[in-house]
């Protein structure tokens, strides 16, 4: 049984040997300690220790006047380690990387549009100064199916404050607006339930398709001179002001500025015009504001008209929910399983299903809300649904990650470049989508 030492002075931890204990001949730790004195004399000379502070602060940084001090050191540290004696092998500090830590993305012309500004023929590029290249930094290898791209994704981040963003382990294509519309076309229709969160989603998506930064997300159409003012550029993600103005269904588009549309055939983008009791139009993908639960009828009834009839096509459905219910897990989850048993007729499994969790709280949300909505609420809710909606046979994409270093409107929604990066995280879940 081990005694607890009378004296300090006799046992040390730190410094006394275990018993039984061989040490490693492999890494002789304890040179690291001396080699300033191993090297005084030398760096004495090299460097004229008596010049003033601010010499001596700049060889210890590296930057020197005549430039050749820093490589004198490292040659001098390679030297001596060649020295060591046998058996022993010298830690010290090289600027020689063996792995880089991202490998750039692989050639070919699949992956061009990454490396290039897809919004250089974009409206207003200019005048809303955003480039795709500041939303994503490409490396490879590229993610090659959804399970991996949605891990990769949702664990994804920044390096820095609203630098690029970056998928963790394998990375996300950025698709150009004519392979938006492309995988678009592939779907009998893309249906987006839930709140203000997917609004910006579908917002996002119609700025892709228009290759318009200024007003891609807004009727424009129909748009007086301070409405065009208002809801501009990163204004069009105001849910107070411009909203009411968001586009929610691609029809609406095709009915009232399809020249805007950058498709070449926007049929295969809205494949199914079909006129309903509670919807002018149904397109190939909208957008169903549903929050509340119990959901009520009028709600479910416009839901089932949504989601259509068979078609040789596919369906895909993407939900959103948690903020409104202020994040109250058991709220969601009644919410998810209504709204999947309203849907079964048409839509059987939900295996073309996503759940899109909120984003990370920002620095402009009220106070009152940071215990209930905070981010260590987010984080513990995002982890959850990911639970939930697997057992139901939904697939869940995080953004809490992608978001947290990333700008936020009103601390509560993402602006235009984080909502234009959750909209790609979107479409390339679409496009790993097989019949």
């Amino acid at each position: 049984m081990w005694q607890r030492p009378t004296s300090y002075d006799d046992y040390d931890p730190f410094t006394s040997p275990v018993q039984g204990d061989i040490s490693s001949t492999t890494y002789k730790w304890e040179s690291r300690v001396g080699r300033s004195s191993r090297f005084s004399d030398w760096i004495a000379s090299s460097c004229n220790w008596h010049h003033s502070a601010v010499s001596r602060l700049d060889f210890l940084s590296g930057v020197t006047t005549d430039g050749k001090i820093l490589y004198s050191l490292r040659t001098r540290l390679r030297a001596d380690a060649s020295e060591a004696t046998p058996g022993s092998t010298e830690i010290y500090n090289t600027t020689a990387v063996p792995h880089a830590a991202f490998q750039p993305p692989e050639s070919g012309p699949y992956r061009i549009p990454d490396i290039i500004d897809t919004f250089h023929s974009y409206k207003f590029r200019d005048t809303c100064n955003i480039s795709s290249l500041d939303l994503h930094a490409p490396f490879g290898p590229l993610c090659h199916d959804r399970a991996s791209m949605l891990s990769a994704m949702s664990s994804g981040g920044r390096i820095g404050h609203d630098a690029p963003y970056m998928p963790r382990g394998c990375d996300m294509r950025w698709f150009t607006s004519e392979e938006v519309c492309e995988i678009l076309g592939r779907f009998d229709r893309v249906l987006l339930v839930g709140d203000s969160m997917l609004r910006h989603l579908i917002g996002s998506i119609n700025i892709l398709i228009r290759r318009d930064l200024g007003h891609g997300a807004v009727t424009d159409w129909n748009f007086s001179t301070q409405e065009s003012k208002e809801c501009f550029c990163n204004e069009q993600f105001d849910v107070r002001a411009c909203s009411v103005q968001g586009i929610y269904k691609t029809a609406d588009v095709f009915a009232n500025d399809p020249d805007s549309l950058s498709c070449t055939n926007p049929i295969n983008v809205m494949s199914m015009l079909t006129c309903l009791e509670y919807h002018d139009v149904t397109d190939t993908y909208a957008v169903e504001q549903i929050l509340r639960f119990p959901i009520p009828t009028e709600e479910l009834i416009r839901l089932k008209a949504s989601i259509g009839t068979e078609h040789d096509k596919p369906k895909a459905v993407i939900f959103g929910h948690g903020l409104w219910s202020n994040l109250d897990l058991q709220k969601t989850v009644n919410w998810l399983d209504a709204v999947l048993e309203a849907i079964k007729p048409q839509f059987p499994t939900p295996r073309h299903s996503l759940f899109v969790t909120p984003n990370a709280a920002g620095k402009e949300k009220p106070d009152e809300w940071l215990v209930a909505q905070g981010n260590k609420a987010l984080m513990l809710f995002e982890e959850a649904v990911s639970i939930e909606a697997a057992k139901r046979g939904v697939e869940h994409l995080g953004t809490w990650n992608m978001s947290i270093q990333s700008n936020t409107y009103d601390g509560v929604h993402l602006d235009m470049r984080g909502n234009l990066v959750k909209a790609m995280m979107v479409m390339n879940w679409l496009n790993l989508i097989e019949n």
